[in-house]
């Protein structure tokens, strides 16, 4: 049976959970800001689509790999424990490459270090999301998971959306080093708030299991779920369908409107701002509403504008739409958030975050590797079109979950 979440709550739960949720956007905008400042860089030092691919590579597939033992590890031991440890290593790894950086001469060797930096930093943020999600159950009460989640969403699309505006004010004044850095004085605030933070312990039932019998136990009870493995499986293919009109959207508006920074700067800026736009709208729903019909509206319009774009021959609607993307965008991964830590036990929140991570990082990638060198075979709007289309069947089969 589910546990009772508000038998765990001690009073005050908006005051920890702001401080939780802030302490975590602190260190978001540092690690954002280097992950940006790395590619950025990889990108006007080497002009090479093998580094560039190598970055991506670096920052996706350690998280795919970590993420679902990273969920184990939050039903195990203390997420509290887990957070700070993975914010440490990543600040760790900053700071030992900052270290070597007047050690280096060669650039080969130099863009190396980077890459080993962005791979210990990838397996951090594989770990820490999975505890993450797990957390918030712990401290909200179910009825106010939905504006919670909303809240989260639109803290986390603000500092994506101020990440890159400082990463290029950075650079212009200053150096790689400094943005490095900056990561590191965050990670040391993330984890001073997050101290200050009581976090109920919650272990997994079966403590005296074995590590790999943790994981059966995991998958196991996500797919026999009907819901849960529902969810899980709509939000790979989400993903997924998510890359030819969002991912590849700078390939789109370079190839159909032209090759200017200043439109590659406004799909980013109108994007993050319908995101930021739609945490809003999620944290001002009532508790009445019905999760499953918003999640059912989100993908169907988020289906519709990739649609849309797709066939925009023009620059002024396709950023309109790019706008209602973002916050079509945002009310899909809260409610399918908001759903799974409804249905699942509060011993198993790690592991089925982890599954949800785990789908993340493994059909992005996946996603790329089929849709980019198709756009090179196939115009990039018929493409856009069709998984736009398959969207808005999803949206449609989500109203039988």
């Amino acid at each position: 049976m589910k546990q009772t979440m508000n038998e765990t709550k001690p009073s005050g739960w908006q005051r920890r959970t702001i401080l939780f949720l802030t302490s975590q956007c602190i260190t978001l905008f540092g690690s954002t800001l280097v992950q940006m400042a790395v590619v950025w860089y990889a990108t006007m030092e080497t002009a090479s689509g093998a580094w560039v691919a190598a970055f991506t590579v670096c920052s996706y597939l350690p998280q795919f790999l970590i993420s679902f033992s990273g969920g184990v590890w939050a039903d195990r031991y203390s997420r509290k424990l887990l957070i700070a440890g993975a914010d440490a290593l990543t600040a760790l790894a900053t700071l030992a490459m900052l270290l070597a950086v007047p050690h280096i001469t060669s650039k080969p060797f130099f863009l190396g270090g980077l890459l080993l930096m962005s791979v210990i930093r990838s397996l951090g943020a594989g770990i820490q999301t999975s505890a993450v999600n797990a957390v918030i159950p712990q401290l909200v009460p179910e009825e106010h998971l939905m504006r919670c989640n909303g809240i989260n969403a639109a803290m986390q699309s603000a500092v994506q959306f101020a990440a890159p505006a400082a990463a290029g004010a950075i650079f212009t004044v200053s150096t790689l080093d400094t943005t490095l850095m900056i990561d590191i004085v965050t990670a040391i605030l993330g984890i001073g708030l997050l101290s200050c933070l009581s976090i109920p312990s919650c272990k997994s039932q079966g403590q005296c299991s074995s590590f790999i019998q943790d994981m059966k136990a995991g998958v196991n009870y996500a797919f026999s779920h009907r819901t849960i493995g529902r969810l899980l499986i709509l939000y790979g293919l989400f993903t997924f369908l998510c890359v030819p009109a969002g991912f590849l959207a700078g390939l789109f508006v370079r190839r159909s409107f032209g090759n200017t920074y200043w439109y590659l700067t406004a799909v980013e800026v109108i994007g993050f701002g319908g995101m930021i736009l739609g945490g809003i709208l999620m944290s001002l729903k009532n508790n009445g509403q019905s999760k499953t019909r918003l999640l059912s509206w989100g993908l169907f319009s988020f289906g519709a504008f990739a649609v849309g774009m797709g066939l925009s021959a023009y620059f002024i609607p396709y950023l309109i739409m790019m706008f209602f993307y973002g916050i079509a965008l945002t009310v899909v991964q809260t409610s399918i958030t908001t759903l799974i830590q409804k249905h699942t036990d509060v011993s198993m929140q790690g592991r089925v975050f982890g599954l949800l991570g785990t789908m993340y990082s493994g059909f992005l990638p996946l996603g790329m590797a089929l849709f980019g060198p198709m756009a090179d075979a196939f115009p990039l709007s018929w493409i856009m079109v069709g998984s736009g289309g398959a969207l808005i069947l999803m949206g449609l089969y989500s109203k039988l979950l």
